[in-house]
């Protein structure tokens, strides 16, 4: 016999459910985009003759935009209106990825996924932050534990369809995949979610603000991808990172000194959230760069097609999935923190595992178990994140709440590509050019060896984070919101 729904639970009624799976769907369609493209990359670079340097302005113009306007994003969720935002997101979203999917050269193709992250940045914070002040209670945990597992195996499937897509109708079709999903977005996000008009601020909006933390974030992301073919030691890089740092610090006093800054920096003293944030920047400097040295080994080392590999990832989604359903079950008996550090252990162990892979490994043999292990830890890790950032959060600060997150898994990802890459790399050259006699196979895999060990440790240093974090049982501030939302009527305005 099964148990009644909790009064008053939104995800019980059939608009809550639409509701989450809308959101979800968002989630999907975002976090998918980076993993699809990557797969294409080699046949792009074919079809339209970019360099190997160009190439990466493919990923690279992407990353740039989504993690620069995150937190202006977030926060003009909060000010402007969530539901506004997430359609202008999604819109943009779909037009970009269209102008990618037409491209007839490089200067198209790299603006419209400029202007693709741009589109993410507006439409990923909004979504995270509706369904954060649209549920509350148990309800919240199932629908935070959910929007994790499908964020994290999204990847995983972005890497299954591109694969699919570009072996049997074209790269293109990595772009336009998009379109369908942004139609049902947009449908849904008319006909579903109620419109709300934000707030106004009475000291005028933060533009100064604005302003200074967007060229900052712009300004890191860019020297940090640009970084490794540029060299950590040389003057452009380092003139970067410092000039960024600069830029932070002059942003950090004018919000102090504003009486309604664009960042209250108050929600860092929410309890959790900093240390979720940071957690999930060296979780994902860890987990993106693993991503990366097991796809190339598979194809570079082991021969596998780009299809090959990408179903190759399938059962790591099924383990993601098992891990942030169990995530879900356990919040309100142990907290976040015991379910952030078994993730980042586990996640830790399943990795160290793959840095022993050999050149003439096998998927049976020395990939799945691995492979299953990190992707159930990072279900727990990555839900256990979400749930911590944005417990106790205020309704009014949601927006810039889920940006934060987002942001922190943007940057984690740009910063574990630009330093473990480098790593790997850099290992590689060595026997190369130290033993000439090495066959090509052997010095790749040594290389991914050293970076998949450095993955490793960073996970080891996310759970020792998450050791001193707060531990909170994901219970939100309240949000007369999540009330409103149980009237059954439709809002198509």
């Amino acid at each position: 016999m099964t148990s009644a729904p909790p009064r008053g639970s939104f995800l019980a009624t059939g608009r809550g459910k639409v509701t989450l799976a809308l959101l979800c769907l968002v989630t999907f369609m975002d976090v998918m985009d980076g993993a699809v493209v990557n797969v294409a990359l080699p046949t792009i670079r074919s079809h339209l003759g970019f360099s190997v340097q160009n190439l990466q302005w493919v990923v690279s113009g992407y990353l740039i935009t989504y993690g620069g306007f995150l937190l202006l994003g977030g926060r003009a969720g909060d000010l402007v209106g969530r539901r506004r935002l997430l359609i202008a997101g999604t819109a943009l979203f779909a037009a970009s990825s269209l102008t990618c999917g037409l491209a007839d050269n490089q200067g198209l193709l790299v603006g419209g996924r400029l202007a693709q992250g741009f589109g993410a940045a507006m439409m990923s914070p909004a979504a995270l932050s509706i369904l954060t002040t649209s549920f509350s209670g148990a309800d919240r945990h199932k629908a935070l534990g959910l929007w994790a597992g499908i964020s994290g195996m999204a990847s995983a499937a972005g890497i299954v369809v591109g694969g699919l897509l570009t072996e049997e109708v074209g790269w293109r079709w990595v772009f336009f995949v998009n379109l369908p999903l942004s139609a049902l977005a947009l449908f849904g996000a008319f006909r579903i979610l109620k419109a709300d008009h934000g707030r106004s601020v009475p000291g005028g909006f933060d533009a100064v603000g604005a302003v200074l933390v967007t060229a900052s974030t712009l300004l890191l992301i860019f020297t940090l991808v640009k970084a490794p073919d540029e060299g950590w030691g040389a003057g452009r890089t380092i003139g970067g990172l410092a000039a960024s740092a600069v830029l932070m610090a002059v942003f950090l006093v004018n919000e102090r000194r504003r009486a309604h800054p664009l960042v209250p920096l108050s929600i860092f003293r929410v309890k959790g959230l900093a240390a979720a944030d940071a957690t999930q920047v060296i979780a994902w400097a860890g987990f993106y760069s693993m991503f990366f040295f097991v796809t190339l080994y598979m194809q570079n080392v082991l021969g596998f097609s780009q299809l090959r590999s990408g179903l190759s990832y399938v059962p790591v989604s099924v383990g993601i999935g098992f891990g942030s359903t169990l995530a879900t079950k356990m919040f309100m008996r142990t907290g976040t923190r015991p379910i952030i550090v078994s993730g980042s252990l586990l996640s830790a162990g399943g990795i160290l595992w793959l840095s022993r892979i050999p050149v003439d490994g096998t998927y049976l043999g020395n990939l799945l178990a691995p492979l299953v292990i990190m992707g159930f830890g990072l279900g727990l890790l990555y839900a256990g994140v979400q749930t911590a950032a944005n417990a106790g959060v205020p309704r009014e600060q949601a927006g810039l709440a889920a940006a934060l997150i987002t942001a922190s898994f943007q940057l984690g990802s740009a910063l574990g590509l630009a330093v473990f890459t480098g790593i790997a790399t850099s290992r590689t050259s060595h026997l190369l050019a130290a033993h000439t006699h090495t066959p090509a196979p052997a010095a790749l895999t040594a290389g991914f060896q050293r970076g998949l060990l450095v993955s490793a440790l960073c996970l080891v240093a996310a759970g020792v984070i998450a050791l001193r974090a707060s531990n909170t049982r994901g219970e939100p501030a309240a949000t007369p919101e999540s009330q409103q939302n149980l009237e059954p009527s439709y809002d198509p305005a």
